[in-house]
């Protein structure tokens, strides 16, 4: 019983990281923010939930995870909070990438104030948060078509 719990932990250490990634996107809340997309930076840990594999479902990607991150960002229409960049980013990459149990992004404007070096915000998920706010919004969009 002992060894299936280690065994069912082991990987839990491996993470994919991304540092700095610049994309592209409409956000904010202020009036001058809507007129044209600014950069926000990425920083994301991807934790995965086992022994990494080169099986499809087995290993992220971390180029192609760049890749859609940033073409997401750039295609997406406005949005007012980085708060809910931060959510559609970890909706996205807990679907696209079996293979991650953890999540943890950093988000922020450069240059956003100044006196400043960065200001963001940071999310920390496991695949169970993401579960549990997958359910709260089909929840809300079941209550919407009744």
């Amino acid at each position: 019983m002992l060894h299936e719990a280690v065994v069912a932990r082991r990987g839990r250490g491996w993470h994919v990281f991304v540092d700095e990634l610049i994309a592209h996107t409409r956000v904010g809340i202020h009036a001058h923010e809507y007129g044209a997309p600014q950069p926000v930076i990425v920083d994301a840990r991807l934790g995965y939930r086992c022994v990494p594999t080169e099986s499809a479902d087995g290993w992220i990607d971390y180029e192609r995870y760049c890749q859609q991150v940033t073409t997401f960002l750039a295609e997406k229409p406005h949005t007012r909070l980085l708060e809910t960049l931060a959510v559609e980013l970890a909706a996205l990459s807990f679907t696209q990438w079996p293979a991650l149990e953890t999540l943890t992004l950093s988000l922020h404007k450069p240059k956003i104030r100044e006196g400043t070096r960065r200001i963001g915000l940071e999310l920390d998920w496991a695949r169970a948060d993401y579960e549990a706010w997958r359910a709260a919004q089909e929840a809300v969009a079941a209550r919407a078509t009744c």
